[in-house]
């Protein structure tokens, strides 16, 4: 066993979630709309597999998706998971063209074994995120007392920040060799902000300044029920199925919106917010033990939740991912043997709507490589994904997603003989 100080890093995964909080990791405009971009709960390694991930059970992973996969986990193994992402996005409409990049430490997550057939999970994931920043020019025809017209100019300033965020604590319970059952507890908080200003500067309007704040904050909790049914036929094809559901659920949302114009006022809203119906079925299937094909299918039920204290507001969000991985060998001699080469796709509909509207499905393409440490189990995943948010005739972002993340994988608890 590796020597080294469990304290410590127990203490190092304390700080990485503190840190963790409040991180950002888009620059979109789509973000302004509902609670900002919604983040799927996915590992690295299942990122690369195009984000499925509820029919996957692993003992060298932790897979937060379907809480029932923590019953597989080692009577003697600690397994500890941080992942970091870079996006890098360019936006585009029929006029112009823009770039940005982001990076942040994403999501921290750990899993133990209680007994040999009961496994814990915990550790913070992302819910939302919101960040954008963008501008217009406009004018207005303005009254004067001649034949020749005249304008005022102003500018449109629209910004936006923050996010949600989860702490989550979950078991799994294996039963009869073949059937799994989890249950994840999520504590949900954050604020999500939408600043709008309106700037005009002649005609009239010098220095003129109108500024509305919007905010939403959260602090709630929500729950996760998984299953997964198991089996090995023929020593060499090993299949689970997967599923997932989560109810309805209040999000205690409140939400503040300060204009700062004159007069300024504020205006306040509580309890107006919900959380959706989510359910998800998911089929993985491995070949003696080198080839691996997943499938997953979600809905999230977003028309009948609450948002502004009405439903409708949202549009229901559907999602299929695939995914493959391809291990040569998974004892071979050779270290590109070992590695793990993995690809996946996802289509899936966007929650919010435009101008009434259902906008355009956004898909992603991913590509990744497990790469396993000579020394230990541990296991470095990196993974990158284009995708398409949008459409060019209105407005679309093409972006590259790159996730690292690294698997601790270490015996913890064992007798040591003299």
């Amino acid at each position: 066993m590796l020597n080294i100080n469990k304290p410590a890093v127990l203490v190092i995964v304390l700080f990485l979630v503190q840190f963790s909080v409040g991180q950002n990791n888009t620059n979109s405009p789509y973000t302004r709309y509902g609670y900002g971009e919604l983040v799927d709960v996915n590992s690295g390694e299942q990122r690369s597999m195009g984000g499925a991930a509820f029919g996957m059970r692993s003992s060298s992973s932790i897979n937060p998706a379907n809480p029932a996969s923590y019953s597989v986990v080692d009577s003697t193994t600690f397994m500890f998971d941080v992942g970091l992402t870079g996006l890098f996005s360019r936006f585009s409409d029929p006029g112009r063209t823009k770039s940005g990049f982001n990076s942040n430490l994403e999501y921290v997550t750990l899993q133990f074994p209680i007994t040999k057939w009961l496994g814990f999970s915990a550790g913070m994931l992302p819910y939302s995120f919101s960040g954008y920043d963008f501008f217009d020019v406009d004018s207005i025809k303005t009254p004067n007392h001649t034949s020749t017209p005249t304008y005022g100019y102003y500018t449109r300033d629209y910004s936006g920040r923050g996010g949600i965020s989860q702490v989550y604590s979950g078991v799994g319970l294996k039963l009869f060799n073949h059937i799994s059952l989890g249950v994840n507890a999520y504590y949900m908080f954050g604020e999500v902000t939408n600043s709008r200003a309106i700037n005009f500067s002649n005609a009239g309007y010098s220095s003129t300044k109108s500024v509305q704040d919007n905010a939403i904050s959260v602090s709630s909790f929500r729950f996760r029920y998984g299953m997964q049914l198991f089996h090995t036929f023929k020593e060499k094809h090993d299949v689970t199925l997967g599923l997932v559901y989560e109810d309805r659920a209040p999000l205690n949302g409140k939400f503040v919106q300060y204009n700062r114009a004159i007069p300024a006022d504020t205006v306040t809203y509580d309890d107006d917010f919900g959380l959706p119906v989510t359910y998800g079925i998911g089929l993985n299937y491995t070949f003696d033990k080198k080839l691996t094909f997943s499938a997953d299918y979600m809905m999230q039920r977003w028309t009948d939740a609450l948002f502004f204290g009405k439903t409708d507001s949202l549009n229901n969000r559907a999602k299929i991912a695939v995914g493959v991985e391809y291990i040569p060998n998974l004892r071979g001699n050779k270290y590109v043997e070992r590695m793990r080469y993995r690809a996946g796709l996802n289509l899936h509909d966007p929650y919010y709507k435009l101008a009434g509207s259902s906008p355009a499905k956004n898909f992603g393409i991913t590509f990744g490589v497990g790469l396993p440490l000579r020394t230990s189990n541990t296991m470095v995943n990196a993974s990158i994904e284009y995708g398409k948010v949008g459409e060019k005739s209105l407005f679309r972002e093409d972006y590259f997603k790159i996730t690292f993340n690294a698997t601790f994988n270490e015996n913890w608890f064992f007798k040591r003989k003299l």
